[in-house]
């Protein structure tokens, strides 16, 4: 404790990192508040409850990442989901279209290009969405006070420019703020549910309304422990590949001859794998309006099915590879490696550093999809043993990883600000690593 509270005024003495904390607060709070303004012309008592069918699926993934906003029929109910996707395409086209892979090796003006399709793609998208979501998602008998028409028009208005702005919150929380900012905004969205779902677990148990009482939950919060854990040995777990640059003499100065590591990821796809895998687990429940596929629709119905996380599974161990394959290049690695003058010891620099990285990622990314599938399914084992639908999703999947990667990523941040300014880091012994520590 008494090294916490240190930490704590170390934090606030450094005045820079202290306004920085400060203004990321501001503008969280900001977005905290949107995500409870319905759209104007709503009947608040017939959205009490929130909007159905936002507890499921894909449509509930995407309402977890809103904070709620999305079942709420907030102003900010698209949240920064499109501007997500929009950034996932422009980066998958950086992998095949040249004249992005060119944009992407123009250093920091290349950069702001790629920024700016980015949003023009997050406008068009959200051209698309907005009419979907208002028409789709929002009950008629919640806007008595509009025509359809004119509702679903400046309803579809205020749903582009909230997830604008909350785009551009995102944006200034990366700038003048600590973190990541969209990345923030979307574990907070995450986080908010944390606290009703551990007290509705908690209700439940210690009124004997739940299966287990007191003692299993007792229990639930030291696995929960161990589950956290683990993702955490899982997002900061990587393979340190070394690399020796030559020397070089310039003036009177030697620079190189020292040896350094590549860190090889084990989970070099972040939680993507297990989006792309949700987002395919839709498609099998359409087949229960035939006949002939009424039965596979049935063991599709429901996420604690066997079948559905046998399949869940092997689809996240495969889009695992395919998203590591696109997001890590080796190839581009070895040039770059070759450039500055390294090589790896025992391995011929260009293609054969490139087929040796290779082999290594295909090698730590078995374990490391294993073990994502694992983490993945542990919802749905939970929900099998008795912890309800809310708490269960903590267990693992979206929402445990996201958790975990946004807030290594924020400490690491300030660590860095302790540990220039001469202070103690926040852990005792050793160096706190994010996703992109090395």
């Amino acid at each position: 404790m008494k090294k916490f509270i240190e930490t704590i005024r170390n934090i606030y003495n450094i005045e820079e990192l202290r306004k920085r904390i400060g203004y990321t607060i501001g503008l969280v709070l900001v977005y905290r508040l949107g995500s409870f303004i319905l759209l104007p012309g709503l009947d608040p008592e017939i959205l009490k409850g929130g909007i159905s069918g936002t507890q499921e699926g894909l449509v509930g993934l995407l309402n977890m990442f809103s904070g709620g906003a999305f079942g709420n029929a907030s102003i900010f109910a698209l949240g920064v989901m499109p501007y997500i996707s929009a950034s996932i395409v422009v980066q998958l086209l950086g992998m095949f279209v040249p004249s992005f892979r060119k944009m992407q090796m123009e250093g920091e003006s290349g950069r702001r290009k790629m920024n700016q399709i980015t949003r023009y793609l997050t406008v068009a998208i959200l051209a698309i969405q907005g009419p979907a979501y208002v028409a789709g998602m929002i009950p008629a008998a919640a806007h008595p006070y509009w025509s359809g028409f004119w509702f679903n028009l400046i309803s579809t208005i205020i749903l582009m420019a909230g997830s604008m702005f909350v785009m551009w919150l995102g944006e200034r929380i990366t700038d003048r703020g600590i973190g990541n900012g969209i990345s923030l905004i979307i574990m907070i969205g995450i986080v908010a549910r944390l606290p009703y779902a551990l007290v509705a677990e908690a209700g439940q148990k210690f009124t004997g309304n739940g299966v287990g009482g007191a003692m299993f939950f007792i229990v639930e919060m030291v696995v929960w422990v161990f589950v956290i854990l683990a993702a955490i040995a899982l997002v900061q777990a990587v393979r340190k590949v070394p690399v020796q640059y030559a020397k070089r003499v310039i003036g009177n100065k030697q620079y190189g001859g020292v040896r350094q590591y590549i860190p090889l990821k084990i989970n070099a796809a972040g939680v993507m794998p297990i989006i792309f895998a949700q987002a395919l687990m839709m498609f099998p429940m359409l087949l229960g309006r035939y006949d002939a596929t009424r039965g596979i629709a049935a063991a599709f119905s429901s996420y604690t099915t066997v079948w559905y996380n046998i399949v869940f599974g092997l689809l996240v161990i495969i889009f695992t590879y395919f998203y590591t394959a696109v997001t890590v290049n080796p190839t581009m690695m070895a040039e770059d490696m070759k450039k500055n003058g390294g090589f790896i010891p025992g391995v011929k620099p260009g293609k054969k550093t490139a087929e040796y990285l290779d082999s290594i990622m295909t090698k730590v990314t078995l374990p490391g999809s294993i073990f994502l599938a694992m983490i993945a399914c542990m919802p749905a084992l939970a929900n099998i043993l008795g912890v309800n639908n809310q708490f269960a999703s903590f267990f693992g999947g979206t929402s445990l990883l996201i958790m975990v990667g946004v807030i290594l990523d924020t400490l690491q941040q300030i660590e860095s600000y302790l540990l220039m300014r001469h202070y103690d880091g926040l852990m005792k012994t050793g160096r706190l690593t994010g996703r992109s520590g090395m």
